[in-house]
């Protein structure tokens, strides 16, 4: 049987986001890719809470899997990985990082993820979708990711993420940045050439992880795995690496 993958997509994405990374990995790996509370087909579950979402995960996923995830879907992978380190057996993140140590810091972003989740709820799916488009470390995305990316928005509702930025935000969770030595498993953590915050987050956390590397895809942004995701398949499913500079 091939072994199993759980891919955990970003805020304002679904599981199916994953489809052009999974269509390059092929038949050699059984991928798991499910939307996250909030988030399209499970925009309406509640509660939005992590304890939950890892509730979700735990029952979805099999005995021993390899675990990736993407931007937020990163972030819930951490604490996933560190709920159940014996059973992943490698961990992949993309443009992801472990919250925010200073707690003044984090209070600031969760309130500012309030208020953001209150306009969230006065727009239309359509407006918030063409607003999130513009965050500064989404720019540069070529555009037919930005249509690709556009139209799997609108497969949640305003709704759905309010409470996934109320309960999943960088500001609603705990910092993972003193717990990070307690993964042994191997951590993979890729990163866009453009995309400058993340990398010097990932340096940071491979840092404090005992068996970490570091991986900058070049010409890509944020989104790795949407802007090459062949590139991306390549380490998520554990071969080396095509066209991309490892640290």
């Amino acid at each position: 049987m091939a072994p199993t993958l759980v891919l955990l997509h970003g805020f304002t994405h679904t599981g199916a986001s994953w489809a052009p990374v999974l269509a390059e990995l092929g038949e050699r790996y059984r991928g798991i890719a499910p939307d996250l509370r909030g988030h399209g087909a499970a925009s309406d579950r509640e509660p939005v809470t992590l304890e939950a979402v890892l509730g979700d995960l735990d029952s979805l996923a099999p005995e021993r899997f390899g675990l990736a995830g993407y931007s937020m879907g990163g972030r819930l992978a951490l604490h996933l990985a560190l709920a159940h380190p014996d059973r992943v057996e490698r961990l992949v993140l993309i443009g992801a990082s472990p919250g925010i140590a200073d707690r003044a810091e984090r209070e600031d972003r969760r309130q500012a993820d309030e208020e953001l989740a209150g306009e969230l709820e006065r727009s239309s799916i359509e407006e918030f979708a063409d607003r999130w488009a513009t965050t500064p470390v989404l720019a540069g995305q070529p555009a037919k990711v930005l249509a690709t990316v556009r139209a799997d928005r609108l497969r949640s509702s305003p709704g759905g993420l309010a409470r996934a930025l109320r309960g999943l935000g960088t500001g609603a969770l705990p910092s993972l940045w003193d717990r990070l030595s307690e993964l042994q498993m191997p951590v993979t953590l890729i990163v866009g050439e453009r995309d400058l915050k993340f990398q010097e987050i990932a340096e940071q956390m491979a840092y404090e992880l005992p068996r970490a590397k570091v991986v900058v895809v070049a010409g890509a942004g944020h989104a790795v795995h949407l802007e090459a995701p062949g590139r991306a398949a390549e380490v998520v499913g554990g071969g080396p690496p095509r066209s991309v500079e490892p640290r």
